[in-house]
């Protein structure tokens, strides 16, 4: 839930600079926060006790748009990008990392090292401590803008 969290930082920033400014975003916040549900907003108690027409049954399943990978704890003395890993991942992967701004730089895993300094080619456990070597989408010759407390994600192809 680090995107919500995230949009609803950005919103109310964005409101303390300008009315104006929020207003012209909200179409924005509101794309991040639909990203991470699964159904469909409702008032809920909101304005009283719903009635059967404000249930909502068109879908149950969740739809993961975005894979979290993990937060940068640090940056190394060799300008790679530890994260205490959460779910697999692979070197060559596209991911994303979400700037506290409100960015998402498309950038890509060039390689990774587990603790012993030793190059793997993934990280398919949970709370393994990675090193990473991350690239720019655009140009793979340029190290990609990441800093302490960026967060990590996949973006999931949409069908």
């Amino acid at each position: 839930m680090a995107s919500v969290g995230r949009a609803y930082r950005q919103a109310i920033d964005d409101y303390l600079e300008s009315e104006e400014l929020y207003q012209s975003r909200i179409p924005q916040y509101m794309d991040a926060i639909r990203k991470c549900t699964y159904r469909r907003f409702t008032t809920g108690f909101y304005y009283g006790r719903p009635d059967q027409d404000a249930m909502v049954y068109d879908s149950n399943t969740y739809v993961n748009e975005a894979v979290f990978l993990g937060i940068v704890e640090k940056i190394t003395p060799e300008n790679r990008a530890r994260i205490m890993q959460r779910n697999k991942f692979c070197v060559g992967d596209h991911i994303e990392v979400m700037k506290p701004d409100g960015r998402d730089i498309p950038i890509i895993v060039k390689a990774m090292y587990n603790e012993n300094g030793e190059e793997v080619d993934s990280a398919p456990h949970p709370k393994e401590i990675i090193d990473l070597e991350l690239v720019m989408e655009e140009d793979m010759s340029v190290s990609a803008d990441v800093e302490e407390g960026d967060l990590l994600r996949v973006v999931m192809p949409t069908a």
